[in-house]
């Protein structure tokens, strides 16, 4: 998927944005923020760093763009917070969180593909990040290899 999105990233961002536009709902948003930061914690701390990233490419990606951003950012914070409270409960809590679209396979595929895009945001879609979306996956009952995993 990665080297298709790299080939492809007009088109591929054109189709996410309409997309991400058909889940335009509270559940979604609050599954992508969830998935935001269990991807910015793969490594086991969301460094200062790690959060303006996200928040910076969650501002200004054009898929993303259908939400409202101070909601998603609020949203993406509470759950860094509960990463940085305890690692589990936040992943746990965040796992929950993305568990909820799981009935839509749509919107399942879709957070999947935002989660991979927002892991090779910063052009270093490493080995944590991909474990991450695994794990994501997983709790989708999704197969990983869909997405080149």
């Amino acid at each position: 998927m990665l080297a298709w999105l790299k080939e492809n990233a007009a088109l591929a961002r054109d189709k996410l944005t309409t997309e991400v536009g058909k889940f335009k709902n509270q559940k979604f948003m609050e599954a992508m923020t969830a998935a935001c930061a269990v991807i910015s914690a793969a490594d086991g701390d969301i460094s200062s760093a790690e959060k303006q990233k996200m928040s910076g490419f969650i501002s200004n990606s054009p898929e993303l763009k259908v939400f409202n951003m101070a909601d998603v950012i609020k949203s993406f914070s509470a759950h860094c917070e509960k990463f940085e409270f305890d690692f589990q409960i936040g992943q746990a809590e965040a796992l929950k969180v993305i568990g909820k679209i799981k009935s839509d396979p749509g919107a399942a595929r879709l957070l999947v593909r935002v989660g991979c895009s927002i892991g090779a945001s910063d052009g270093n879609f490493d080995e944590k990040e991909k474990a991450a979306c695994r794990l994501i996956c997983a709790e989708l009952g999704l197969n990983p290899a869909d997405f080149d995993l």
